[in-house]
Formats: C-alpha cells, sequence, structure tokens
C-alpha cells in the first residue's frame, strides 16, 4: 500500500506547534498558544459575517441559516469516535478526536471540523475536569469551553427551571379555584371585554379534539377539559436542575414557604447537562422542529393517565423563547488552528451522550465534498456509538462512513484480569510494565466493540492511544487483534504529546477507510417493534442471554405503549464501565441477564430509556475536588489550574 503524502495546510489558520517533552499541563498548553480571532478561522471556511455573531474575540455563534445558503453543496465525509469499555480514567476519545483533527486539517491538508459536546461545569470543577481534549490536541481556548462559554447550560437550566415552576404552580393554582374561575383567569377578557385563546392553547384545544376557536363557545365539560390538568403529582418526572455537581440537593421537599398552604411534595434537583432540554437541543433539526420538540415534553400524566405536555402548561413558546441562541452551535479552534463546533452536552446514560445535529450537518456542508467531520461519542462504543447510530443517525438521515475506537493498553490489561483501576489512586505496576499476555487477553473487548460497530455498515478504524509506559510489543499486539476482529486498520497515536503530528498514521487510515466505504447504514433495530423487542435487541448486542422486567418497568412499558409512544427508540441508561449492568464484570461476558428496573421517556427529545441499575443524575463532590486547584492570575486575568 503507497502510503498518502504528508502535505504542508494551505490554510491561513493553520499554526505549528513546539512541542516539549515531558508534557506540561493541559491548561499550561493551552495558555502558551495565542488563538486567532475567530473571524479569521471563520474566513478560512469561506462564513460570511451575515452568518455568524461574535461571542468576544475567540467564540461566536454560528446560525442556522447557513444551511439554507448551503443547501445544495454535498456533504463530507461523516466519522463518529467511540472507545473500548473504558476505565473510570478515561482512554482519551476527546483528545483523540481534536488529535484526528488537526492531523488531518494542519499535516494532510483536508478541510476538516471538529464537533464536540459542551462540557458541564459540575465534572470541571468536581473529580474529572474539563472535556476540550488534553495534551497538545485540545480546544482553545480551554477555559472558555470549559466554564460559561456561551451561555447554552444556562439556557437550558432556566428553560427547566421556568417548566418546573409551571407545574407546581398549576397544581396550586387548581388546587383552589373552581373550573370557572380558572378558566377565566387562563383566559381573561380584554379591554374590549372579548375573550381570546393564547397562540399556545390552541395546542391543548387540538389535543382535546375540540375545534372551538372562541373561549365563549366551549361548553362546562369543554371547559373543565381545557381549563383543568389535574397533575398527579406522584406521576411527575420533571425535576429542577443546576450546573453544579451538589449531592444534597438529589432530594428535597418543596412548598414548605407558609403562603403554599402546606403543598408539599418531595423532589429534587439534576445537573443541568441531564434536563431533557439537553437532549433536544442535541436532536433538534431546526428552531421549528426544537418548538415542537420543546412543547411535546412530558412532565407527568393527569389522575386519569393522560400524558402532560409542556405546551399543556402553556409554557412550550417561552422555552424556545429562552432556547432561540442556544440553538446555535459555537465556533471555536484547535491549538493547530483547525475549526471546531461545540454544541449541546447531553449525559451519555439518561440521554445519548453526542453533540448536536445541527453542529454536525452546518460542519458538512462546510467542509464540502471530500472533507472531513469528525465528533466524538459518549462513553464506549456499546453506548455511545450505538445511541450515535440508533437515535441520532435516525432523527438527522447522515450516514456515517467510518468509525474510530480508542483503545488504551491500561485499559486492555484491565479488561484481561489486570487489578482495579480507580480514579485519584496510582496505577498499579501491572499498569506500567510490560505485560503482553494481560493486553492479549483483554483484546476480547476490543474484539467485541468492533463486531458491534461493522455491524452497522461502517469502516472501523483502532486508534490505540500510546502513553509512554506502553511497549512496542504490547502495541502488535492489539493492531494484530484488531486487523483479526475485523478492522480497517489499528494505528498507534501519540496526538497527546505531539498534536496532530502524533495522528498522522490515523489520519490516513480514517480517509482511505472513509474513501473505500460504500454500505448504507443499518440499524440495531426497527422502530415498529415493541418497545421490549427494541430492549432485548439492544441488549443481545452486550452479550446478554436475556433480560428481565421488573414489575414497575412492565407497568410503564404498557403505560407507554397505551400512550402511543412505542415507536421511539431506545436510550439504554446502563454503566459504562462494562457491556452487561455489572461494572467490574470486564472483558467480553457472556450469557447474564440484564435486569430493567424502570423505563422512562423523553417524549420531546424522542426516546425511551430503560433504567439499568441506579443512575446519578446529580453528581456529588469528592474529598478534594478540582476546584482546590482552580483560581485566576491577578496579573494577567488568565485562568490557572483548569484539567
Amino acid at each position: 500500500m503507497v502510503p498518502l503524502p504528508i502535505m504542508a495546510s494551505s490554510s491561513k489558520t493553520i499554526r505549528r506547534l513546539e512541542v516539549v517533552s515531558p508534557v506540561p499541563a493541559d491548561i499550561d498548553i493551552a495558555n502558551s498558544v495565542q488563538p486567532l480571532p475567530i473571524s479569521e478561522i471563520a474566513e478560512s471556511l469561506n462564513l460570511s459575517p451575515k452568518y455568524y455573531d461574535l461571542y468576544g474575540k475567540y467564540k461566536a455563534k454560528v446560525l442556522l441559516s447557513v444551511l439554507d445558503e448551503l443547501q445544495g453543496s454535498e456533504d463530507g465525509y461523516y466519522v463518529v469516535v467511540g472507545g473500548i469499555t473504558p476505565t473510570p480514567l478515561g482512554e482519551g476519545k476527546s483528545t483523540t478526536t481534536v488529535g484526528l483533527c488537526q492531523a488531518l486539517g494542519a499535516f494532510l491538508d483536508k478541510k476538516v471540523f471538529t464537533c464536540l459536546r459542551q462540557p458541564s461545569q459540575g465534572p470541571t470543577f468536581g473529580i474529572k475536569g474539563g472535556a476540550a481534549g488534553g495534551g497538545y490536541s485540545q480546544v482553545i481556548p480551554m477555559d472558555e469551553f470549559n466554564l460559561h462559554l456561551t451561555g447554552d447550560i444556562h439556557a437550558i437550566t432556566a428553560a427547566n427551571n421556568l417548566l418546573a415552576a409551571a407545574i407546581d404552580t398549576r397544581i396550586f393554582h387548581e388546587s383552589s379555584q373552581s373550573d370557572k374561575a380558572l378558566f377565566n383567569r387562563l383566559c381573561p377578557p380584554n379591554k374590549e371585554g372579548k375573550r381570546t385563546f393564547a397562540d399556545v392553547m390552541h395546542r391543548r384545544l387540538k389535543k382535546l379534539g375540540i375545534s372551538k376557536t372562541s373561549p365563549e363557545e366551549l361548553t362546562t365539560d369543554e371547559i373543565k377539559r381545557f381549563a383543568r390538568l389535574d397533575i398527579d403529582p406522584q406521576s411527575i418526572t420533571w425535576r429542577r436542575v443546576m450546573d453544579v455537581n451538589d449531592r444534597f440537593l438529589r432530594k428535597i421537599t418543596i412548598g414548605q414557604g407558609p403562603e403554599e398552604k402546606g403543598m408539599f411534595r418531595e423532589t429534587g434537583f439534576d445537573i443541568s447537562v441531564a434536563s431533557e432540554i439537553m437532549a433536544v437541543l442535541a436532536l433538534t433539526t431546526s428552531l421549528g422542529d426544537m418548538r415542537e420538540r420543546l412543547g411535546n415534553m412530558v412532565i407527568g400524566n393527569s389522575k386519569a393517565g393522560e400524558p402532560i405536555t409542556a405546551d399543556d402548561l402553556g409554557v412550550g413558546g417561552a422555552l424556545t423563547v429562552l432556547m432561540k441562541d442556544a440553538i446555535n452551535p459555537t465556533l471555536m479552534q484547535t491549538l493547530e488552528g483547525t475549526p471546531v463546533l461545540v454544541h449541546a452536552g447531553p449525559f451519555a446514560n439518561i440521554a445519548h451522550g453526542n453533540s448536536s445535529i445541527v453542529a454536525d450537518k452546518i460542519a458538512l456542508k462546510l467542509v464540502g465534498k471530500n472533507g472531513f467531520v469528525v465528533t466524538e461519542a459518549g462513553f464506549g462504543a456499546d453506548i455511545g456509538t450505538e445511541k450515535f447510530m440508533n437515535i441520532k443517525c435516525r432523527y438527522s438521515g447522515l450516514v456515517p462512513q467510518c468509525a474510530v475506537i480508542v483503545a488504551t493498553i491500561r485499559a486492555l490489561k484491565m479488561h484481561g484480569g489486570g487489578p482495579e483501576v480507580v480514579a485519584g489512586k496510582p496505577l498499579d505496576k501491572a499498569y506500567i510494565s510490560e505485560n503482553v499476555a494481560l493486553v492479549e487477553a483483554g483484546c476480547v473487548n476490543l474484539a467485541k466493540h468492533i463486531e458491534n460497530t461493522k455491524g452497522y455498515g461502517v469502516s472501523v478504524v483502532v486508534a490505540i492511544n500510546k502513553f509512554a509506559t506502553d511497549s512496542d510489543a504490547e502495541m502488535n499486539v492489539v493492531r494484530e487483534a484488531a486487523l483479526r476482529a475485523g478492522a480497517f486498520d489499528a494505528v498507534v497515536c501519540t496526538h497527546h504529546a505531539h498534536g496532530g503530528k502524533g495522528a498522522v498514521d490515523l489520519g490516513i487510515a480514517v480517509q482511505r477507510a472513509c474513501e473505500s466505504q460504500s454500505q448504507p447504514l443499518k440499524f440495531l433495530y426497527p422502530l415498529d417493534i415493541s418497545i421490549k423487542e427494541k430492549i432485548e435487541a439492544i441488549a443481545k448486542s452486550y452479550g446478554a442471554s436475556g433480560v428481565e422486567f421488573s414489575e414497575e418497568a412492565e407497568k410503564q412499558i404498557e403505560l407507554y405503549t397505551k400512550q402511543g409512544f412505542s415507536g421511539l427508540p431506545i436510550c439504554m441508561a446502563k454503566t459504562q464501565y462494562s457491556f452487561s449492568h455489572i461494572p467490574s464484570l470486564k472483558g467480553a461476558p457472556t450469557g447474564f441477564t440484564i435486569p430493567i428496573r424502570d423505563v422512562r421517556a423523553s417524549i420531546g427529545a424522542g426516546f425511551i430509556y430503560p433504567l439499568v441499575g441506579t443512575m446519578s443524575t446529580m453528581p456529588g463532590l469528592p474529598t478534594r475536588p478540582c476546584f482546590f486547584d482552580i483560581d485566576v492570575d491577578i496579573a494577567t486575568g488568565k485562568v490557572m489550574g483548569l484539567s
């Protein structure tokens, strides 16, 4: 095979990095590189100023109207980056995604776009740190990426909590008013004494099958059906959110003020990125589509078992107003000057863990034919890539040509029977000294991920993320195992230490994989089978022999089927640390039974999510959170200590 040439980039925005060893702290590397004005990055993409709004010098919101301008343009190649089942330390998917794009853009002279999720501030100040990549493969300004960015998460927080307030307020007012009084306050007379419906009210009328257009025309029964939602407090699934890890808000009691007249209710807070509104943002395809999805979000049921939506509460339009700027992706840059779109950051367990559809669509048009868009899927490929294919690609209609699976020697050793890896504790000697047999045994995990990912009809390239303690013999074992399992190629990468130069071979492999790909996308399951059958199909892909549904799960499946939601895709909420539901079960286990303890729904976002075990949607802080190391240099104003 004749190697592809490494070319000097023709882009004026490309920078050459002066790397040093050992690799400095991420924030020190980020602060050592002066970002280009974001207008220069936009100019390199032929993106007119009328299609973006500046947010300071180094960020811009790209407007969705650019899609209309580029409607006739061909899409570039579409690449998703997943990983093997990770250790608690992570295996470098974000870093690999950025490094691959730096290689394609800065060294292989390809038009390229990186599409990443926006990180929550919870992990940034908690235990994990930021998510801008690492080493010499990062998005900059790194501090802005990891903190407020352009305020999208704050908008989600405001919208989520407005809906939460609307729910409890409606229950409060319905408890003390007659049907007539409630109706009169919902539809007050104007200055001429005429009552009218607010525009959003027509959505509820349509749902109820009432075709009348004037409040004066409603019968007594229609007034009651329209005005009284009769929300069952026990059925409410909507919780308040904030973008900080705070374990003491996981379970709270509201309504304890004297003015609330004893209307206590137990509820709690989730972290903002766990809000369904974040999943809506990630899966929406237009402003109109987002309006429909936000209005269709189900917050609970009436006492008669009917789903109650945000539009039933009259708040769907207001939520859209709060989110109207958040729908536009944020343009940033890598250390080597290649463009990045940062947008949305849904959880990868109770949601689908992928950046937004609109960011990918804009990027694919801007790079054009033979260009590359590389996006990352959260957690291992059994979760992130599976949801990318079966949820995100269903709604977007986009077809990926290549899937990258990131593997590390340490994770493979863990899957081969190595000692437990614990975040915050030094690695056992087994992970920092050569042990080919341990690596070879752990390759069963990699092989299973390759098998599953190839099943979607895409070419699979394995990126072996090299650490300083990894030996050539260990990496050769991984490469051989990957090729035996059916990977298109398997490549050793050093992008953390060398930037794009360390991922050139990966870039070449990905390019070849995309160019050779011609198969259509194959979904794991059709949408027209039952909820249970879809869950069983996903469980089978994990290696499970069966699924066990709890009584509560059976009840919820029956309810969602009755309510007409059985045609939605499935978003499995399970541990990322094993193919199974047991985190300690490593490798590629088989013959286990997946227990479904509950089934819930994000109707606005558009998926059903079964709960496999207990999922925390509000993380706690450890004894020594990351915030101990974070400060500001008062002389320069630069942030210090972010990781």
